[in-house]
């Protein structure tokens, strides 16, 4: 539905792409605030690159944009997309200085996925809390100790300065930038016309990849990790893990928490989590996956979902079971409620 267009000033949100940027990340939020402003939101849209120049995106791409950086002489809003390349080499030549000169005329500053890492360079994120994708949330950490990361986030705010997780979470970051600007009504239209969440529930940590064994062939963990992996649901109390292991289970512990990050416990329900997703994804019921699993009855399997993924079992069940093409979960409308009416906490705000 289009609203009447009130007489205001129109906020001019500038994105800022570059050679290697993920198509995505640029698309994502502009076709969010592209649809508000034909629901009568007062935006206006600016693609820009370091020079002016057109850019070719990861995908092969060939972008044209609307001006340079130099051409920009203020902006309500500047978001820098992400890439592929960011984490693991140096930005492009004049992203970094184009991303400063852009902030100083900006007033606020958004990323979106690996875009953290050029905000994180530029200095913008000294201080702050941010997030990142999942896969790159440890590295941003690690090179950027100033920075708080918050690894399970979809988005995070804080002050003027917006970072988001991985590609689509560039869409839950425009939505909320769309609420904050014209409120709560817009913001579900536009999630409506989208067909996605306003507010997306749980965490990143729901779409990340199983973990590994963290620690080499002869490390002398080795037979204890190996055996919570081989049988999850079988008895892993203290005890029995350091007699597996031939520790004491103060030892033990201390190996854990120095080789693993995490105690006995913590590990030994991280696996059956893992073991409790990958039932639930091949269709298993949340009763045969928490038995399955070695959690137990439901509600331990809920309580450890929630801690752990931000999700109850139910929902991770609907959204990441594997179906045949052609079955009836397949349709072209998504099953259950709208998804713009679901959900009222967005991790990260």
């Amino acid at each position: 539905m289009r609203r009447p267009r009130q007489s205001r000033q129109r906020r001019n949100v500038a994105v800022l792409a570059y050679d290697g940027v993920r198509l995505m990340d640029v698309t994502a939020p502009l076709e969010v605030f592209g649809t508000a402003e034909s629901m009568g939101g007062a935006y206006t849209l600016t693609l820009c690159s370091p020079t002016g120049d057109p850019v070719r995106t990861s995908s092969g791409t060939r972008l044209m944009v609307d001006a340079a950086v130099a051409d920009i002489d203020a902006a309500h809003t500047l978001i820098v997309p992400g890439s592929v390349d960011l984490p693991h080499h140096a930005p492009p030549a004049g992203l970094t200085e184009g991303t400063i000169a852009l902030a100083a005329v900006s007033q606020r500053v958004a990323s979106v996925c690996t875009g953290a890492f050029v905000l994180a360079r530029a200095g913008l994120l000294d201080g702050r809390r941010a997030t990142t994708h999942w896969r790159h949330a440890a590295v941003l950490a690690r090179r950027h100790p100033a920075v708080t990361v918050e690894a399970d986030a979809i988005f995070v705010r804080d002050g003027d300065v917006y970072t988001s997780a991985g590609v689509t979470a560039g869409i839950d970051l425009a939505l909320a930038l769309v609420e904050a600007d014209e409120g709560a009504d817009l913001a579900r239209e536009v999630a409506r016309d989208l067909v996605v969440f306003l507010r997306r529930p749980g965490g990143q940590s729901q779409f990340s990849v199983p973990s590994r064994t963290p620690t080499a062939a002869d490390d002398p963990l080795r037979p204890v990790l190996d055996a919570v992996a081989a049988d999850p649901a079988a008895d892993h109390s203290l005890p029995v893990l350091a007699r597996l292991g031939g520790f004491s289970p103060r030892h033990l512990t201390r190996l854990f928490n120095d080789r693993v990050g995490a105690s006995p416990g913590v590990y030994v329900e991280a696996m059956r989590v893992e073991a409790a997703q990958a039932l639930l994804e091949s269709g298993a019921t949340v009763t045969a996956a928490a038995a399955r699993s070695g959690l137990g009855s439901d509600e331990s399997l809920r309580r450890a979902f929630v801690r752990r993924l931000g999700v109850t079992p139910s929902v991770y069940r609907a959204r990441f079971r594997t179906t045949a093409v052609g079955t009836p979960d397949t349709g072209t409308r998504p099953a259950g409620p709208d998804p713009a009416r679901l959900g009222d906490g967005r991790a990260g705000t």
